[in-house]
This record gives structure tokens, sequence and C-alpha cells, in this order.
């Protein structure tokens, strides 16, 4: 079930209109009666998992400068 609210209800009634969104209702918020934004929940952020990269190898010349064509092309597109 959908409901439309204008942008002054929203303002207004955002407490509860948060709660019924979170409750399942869709709540799509309009400007002129046309809708502009919905609300919509949040989802849970992905579990992380400490460790993941451990014993990965970055290679040892990662942090050397680079040569000078290289610098240079860098250079020139500035």
């Amino acid at each position: 079930m959908s409901r439309q609210v204008n942008i002054h209800e929203a303002k207004t009634q955002f407490s509860q209109l948060v709660d019924r969104e979170h409750a399942g209702e869709e709540i799509v918020v309009a400007k002129d009666g046309e809708p502009w934004a919905k609300l919509v929940p949040l989802s849970a952020p992905p579990d992380r998992q400490p460790g993941l990269l451990k014993g990965l190898r970055i290679d040892p010349a990662f942090d050397e400068p680079l040569p000078d064509e290289e610098l240079d092309a860098w250079n020139a597109s500035r």
C-alpha cells in the first residue's frame, strides 16, 4: 500500500510517517501533486570480517617512484 503526502504534511508529521514506513507502508512525498521523494528503509550494513585480507601480499615496488616517462605523462595531463 502506497501513501502520497505533500511536503508540508511530511514536515509536520515526519515522525509518524517514518514509523508508518518502518511498519511497511510506502510513503511518497509530493510537491505540487508530483512525486518528488520516497521514504525507504535503510538496509543493514554488511557484516565486517576482520582479517579478511590477512596474508595478502603487496608488490614491494608499490611505493617506488614512478619512472620518468610515467611522471611526464601525468604532468602533461594537468
